[in-house]
C-alpha cells in the first residue's frame, strides 16, 4: 500500500477510534503533502513514497524545533504535545540508521568521493543524501561529515 493510502486508512482508523491528537497530526500532515503537491507540480500533481517522505521529515524537524523553543520557554506543555506529535510521525518513516551504519555510510561517500578536506563537504552530501534520505536526519548527517572531514 502506497504511503498516502495508508495515512487516509490511518486517519479514517483514528477518527473512528476518537483519537483527537492522531487525527490531528494525520490532518495536518496530509494538508502539508498537498501543499507540497500544489508548490511542485500544480493542483494535479501527486507525491510519490519518496516525496511523502520528505515532507513527514520536514514535519518532524519543525516540531523538533517548536520543542526547543517551548522548553527554553518553559512551556513543557506545550512542548509535550510536540512530542507526542513526532512519536506519531516517525511511526511513518522507515526504520532509522543507527550512529554506527550512518558513520559507515560517511565513510564510504567520504572514499567514493576522494574527498579531501571541508571544502569538499558538499560533493559527499550528494553522494549521500539520496542513500540516507528519510532514514537519518538530514543535520546529524551534516554534523558527521563535517567532523570527519575537519580531521582530514
Amino acid at each position: 500500500m502506497a504511503l498516502k493510502q495508508q495515512l487516509d486508512a490511518d486517519l479514517k482508523t483514528a477518527m473512528q477510534a476518537k483519537d483527537e491528537l492522531r487525527k490531528s497530526v494525520l490532518r495536518m500532515l496530509k494538508s502539508a503533502i498537498k501543499y507540497r503537491e500544489i508548490e511542485v507540480g500544480g493542483a494535479g500533481a501527486s507525491l510519490d513514497d519518496a516525496g511523502v517522505l520528505q515532507v513527514i521529515a520536514s514535519e518532524i524537524k519543525r516540531r523538533r524545533d517548536s520543542v526547543e523553543q517551548y522548553r527554553a520557554g518553559n512551556r513543557a506543555d506545550l512542548a509535550d504535545k510536540e512530542d507526542a506529535e513526532i512519536v506519531i510521525l516517525q511511526a511513518y518513516l522507515p526504520q532509522q540508521l543507527t550512529p554506527e551504519e550512518l558513520a559507515q555510510k560517511v565513510d564510504a561517500a567520504i572514499a567514493a568521493t576522494g574527498a579531501k578536506g571541508p571544502k569538499d563537504m558538499g560533493a559527499v552530501m550528494k553522494a549521500l543524501l539520496p542513500e540516507v534520505q528519510g532514514r537519518a536526519e538530514g543535520k546529524a548527517v551534516s554534523d558527521l561529515v563535517k567532523q570527519k572531514l575537519a580531521g582530514k
